[in-house]
């Protein structure tokens, strides 16, 4: 079934295509790949980026935007991403970056590609875990921007995951979910109003 890929909100998309034009931000970039690429750069596949923030009690996710993600496309290869933003202001162009989530993300979109249901890609990063998935959401219909992981949705841990959790595997959220918990810190208590201190 192929991928409902939400639309980035339109200020993102003229960052990220503002700072390909720019000569100052494309050679300042930590990103050789995408310096010494010929021709053409095009962004592409926009994925909306959701952290994790903590897991409640019960078991629930909690997750927030923080930005979208571009593929950076030249010719035939992925040669980097760029991400944007929120600012008070908007969306904005934060930076460009090459690594191993690059070709991770660009496999797991093609294996997602194949399954039989229709999903919704998003990436969800879990900063306590240093570990990013791209998360597969079931409702196609949304616009990427909120929402938390459901029980019947999947997650890919992008290479390199960390120990003990299989990369380039789609998981169950219900599956996947619970060794997340064990190894999150977890959130401090949040403090009773009139408490003494």
């Amino acid at each position: 079934m192929p991928l409902h890929v939400p639309p980035a909100p339109a200020p993102a998309l003229r960052s990220v295509l503002a700072a390909l034009d720019s000569p100052t931000a494309v050679r300042e970039a930590r990103t050789p790949a995408l310096r010494s690429a010929q021709g053409a750069v095009t962004p592409e596949l926009p994925l909306p980026v959701h952290a994790l923030d903590r897991i409640t009690a019960q078991g629930e996710p909690v997750t927030r935007l923080t930005g979208w993600r571009f593929l950076i496309r030249s010719g035939d290869h992925v040669v980097a991403a760029a991400e944007t933003m929120l600012t008070p202001d908007g969306w904005a162009f934060s930076h460009f970056f090459e690594g191993p989530y690059i070709v991770s993300t660009e496999r797991a979109l093609r294996q997602a590609e194949t399954l039989t249901q229709s999903y919704q890609p998003r990436l969800l990063s879990v900063p306590g875990l240093y570990m990013l998935t791209l998360w597969l959401h079931g409702d196609c219909t949304s616009d990427g921007t909120a929402g938390h992981p459901a029980a019947a949705d999947l997650l890919v841990p992008l290479a390199p995951a960390p120990p003990g959790i299989a990369a380039n595997r789609p998981h169950q959220v219900a599956d996947l979910l619970p060794v997340l918990t064990l190894r999150v810190p977890p959130a401090p208590p949040t403090p009773l109003l009139g408490s003494p201190a």
